[in-house]
Order: C-alpha cells, then sequence, then structure tokens
C-alpha cells in the first residue's frame, strides 16, 4: 500500500494566498524528506468565506518540489472540463512529473459549480463516461475519432503524450453503489469517500472487485482514499490540534449535501470528532495511527492519501504531523505490511 499526503488547497478568504501556497510547497518539501509515495490535492469551485487554488495549476507548480513521489487528482470533477483540454493538461504533468500522475475523476455533486460552468447536472453520468473515454484514447493513440452526446471530433492527436505506458492510470470517486460498478468497468481503478467505515468499505472493495470480473476486467491494482489523519504524542493533543478545522470542514461537506454525513454543533469539536473518528479516521499516537492505516491496508486498499490539513490550521501543526507521521508512523506500517501483521 502506498501511503501519500492530500495537501488541503481550500484556505479562508482572508488568508494571504502567497504565503499559504508558500507553505504548501513547503509541506511538500518535507512530505518528500520523509519518504512518503505521493501528494494528492482537490477541486472545488465557489466555496462562500474560502478561497480554493487551481488544481492543476498548483499541481504543476508543486511537481518541482515533488520529485520521485506520485501526483494524483482526488478529484478533479470531469464533467465540468473539456476532456480534450484536460487530456492536454495531464499529459504534460505527467511530463513534467516524470511519469507519476494519477487521474482521479468524480461526477460533482454541488448545483453551483454545475450552474457556475452551465453544465446540466442531469449529464454527469453521461459526461464522465465519455471523459474517461476520450482521455484514455488521446493518451495511447493516434488520429483518434469520437462521435458522442456532449463531443465529437475527427482524426485528433495530442502532443506531448504522457510518459507512462500506455497511460497514467484513471480512477472514478464514488460511494453508491452504481458509481462503483461504473468506476469499475470504465476506468483503471476506484476511490472511496472520506467517510466511509472500515467495515463498509470492505464491502465497497468486495462489490468494485466483482464488478471488474463481471465487465471482463483485470483486478485493478489502484484503490484509492483520502484518510483523515490527526497524529500527535498523545490522544487529546492530536484530537485538540484537528477538530476545530476539520469539524468545521465538515459541517461544510454536510451543507453541500455530501450523502451519508450527520453532524451534531451540540457538542464540542473534540467530542465530534472523537465520534466521528471512529472506525473512519486515523486519529491519535502514532501507535493508533499505525493501527488505523494497517487496517485501511486489510480492507484492501492499495493507496491512501492522508489529509492532516484542514482549512485554517496553523503550518506549525501542519508540519509537525507530517514530521510526526514520516518518522514514526510510515516505517513501521511497512514493516506490519511486509510481515503481514
Amino acid at each position: 500500500m502506498k501511503i501519500g499526503v492530500y495537501l488541503n488547497a481550500q484556505h479562508p478568504a482572508g488568508d494571504d494566498p502567497a504565503r499559504r501556497m508558500a507553505e504548501m510547497i513547503e509541506q511538500v518539501r518535507l512530505i518528500r524528506q520523509r519518504g512518503y509515495d505521493s501528494i494528492w490535492s482537490g477541486e472545488h469551485h465557489i466555496t462562500d468565506g474560502y478561497h480554493y487554488f487551481p488544481l492543476l495549476s498548483m499541481l504543476h507548480r508543486l511537481a518541482a518540489e515533488a520529485e520521485g513521489l506520485d501526483i494524483g487528482t482526488n478529484i478533479i470533477l470531469l464533467p465540468l472540463h473539456n476532456p480534450i483540454e484536460l487530456a492536454e493538461i495531464g499529459a504534460f504533468l505527467d511530463v513534467v512529473s516524470g511519469g507519476h500522475f494519477i487521474l482521479g475523476a468524480g461526477l460533482g455533486y454541488r448545483e453551483e459549480e454545475f450552474a457556475m460552468y452551465k453544465v446540466p447536472m442531469k449529464e454527469r453520468v453521461s459526461r464522465i463516461e465519455e471523459g474517461v473515454e476520450i482521455i484514455r484514447r488521446l493518451w495511447s493513440e493516434d488520429k483518434v475519432t469520437f462521435k458522442g452526446r456532449h463531443w465529437s471530433f475527427d482524426s485528433l492527436t495530442i502532443r506531448p503524450r504522457p510518459i507512462q505506458s500506455p497511460r497514467p492510470p484513471i480512477i472514478i470517486a464514488s460511494q453508491v453503489e452504481a458509481g462503483i460498478k461504473r468506476a469499475a468497468r470504465i476506468a483503471d481503478g476506484w476511490t472511496a469517500v472520506p467517510v466511509t467505515k472500515v467495515d463498509r468499505l470492505t464491502e465497497e472493495i468486495g462489490m468494485f472487485a466483482a464488478a471488474r470480473r463481471e465487465a471482463g476486467q483485470p483486478p485493478s491494482q489502484h484503490i484509492a482514499r483520502i484518510y483523515e489523519v490527526s497524529c500527535a504524542k498523545d490522544e487529546e493533543t492530536a484530537l485538540r490540534r484537528a477538530a476545530p478545522f476539520l469539524i468545521e470542514k465538515y459541517s461544510a461537506y454536510a451543507s453541500w449535501g455530501l450523502p451519508g454525513l450527520k453532524m451534531d454543533s451540540k457538542d464540542s469539536p473534540e467530542d465530534q470528532l472523537r465520534g466521528l473518528a471512529t472506525d473512519r479516521f486515523g486519529v491519535g499516537t502514532p501507535e493508533q495511527v499505525v493501527e488505523a492505516l494497517v487496517g485501511q491496508h486489510k480492507a484492501g486498499m492499495t493507496h491512501v492519501a492522508m489529509r492532516m490539513s484542514w482549512p485554517g490550521m496553523a503550518q506549525d501543526a501542519i508540519l509537525a504531523g507530517i514530521d510526526l507521521v514520516g518518522r514514526e508512523v510510515l516505517p513501521e506500517v511497512r514493516r506490519r505490511i511486509a510481515a503481514g501483521t
């Protein structure tokens, strides 16, 4: 199982974006130094009270600090974009990263974002299906002709093509049965949402594997997820460090309509996080986080992107978490996985 870091690209509107970008560069340098496998980030638009760095532009800048690391999108909202342009940009990101790009895509669920792009939400599924096929073919074929509901073109070739052969992996995020089966059928892999508990995660991985077999696809090497992690020398510090920021983030998710998420603001942020994290996140001491990550591997994960920062969190706390996990958690998780324990 590869273990990386999901970078928080969303910051309070009053924060200095230049300073936050400089902090992200510092985070990536530490991630590389501490031996992580990857960096990831995601996409949203018009998030009131916050600014959200443009995903692919940001990753191109960070690639310069991330030599040898996989660079993934978790996720890009594919139905909102021109897949030909995404194929070109993604191919170039694979070039500048030395062949380490992973395209993670999803449907999206916020009406505001679809209205902003003037894309009907009812077209999400057909657009992602067409988009995946177009990107896959443009990354691996010359003179591509495509006739679809949303996109049509003749004899199109993009250059440069990706370094990876035959192309970078394409993985699709979903938490519903139809979406998981769709990912099994049209993509190279699947990514679970952060809110899924371990027992449900095991069921979803089994569902994905069965759908791959039914579609005549080989077993996937790309089963990924964002995984919330707060690690400190003691559990109370880990809770206190993350709770105000993580709970605000999940309250926003709930207000945006993310399925399967209920928040109770009557409890303190620490108590809310304690309840939310049970069988779901890795929060606590290095030993507790080791057990949580080994549990993700046993469930069937092949790539975990740990989110250790949330909007508004101070840089010192972010770097402390990255450093501690890199020094005390990663080596033990890798030893445990190698030993099968």
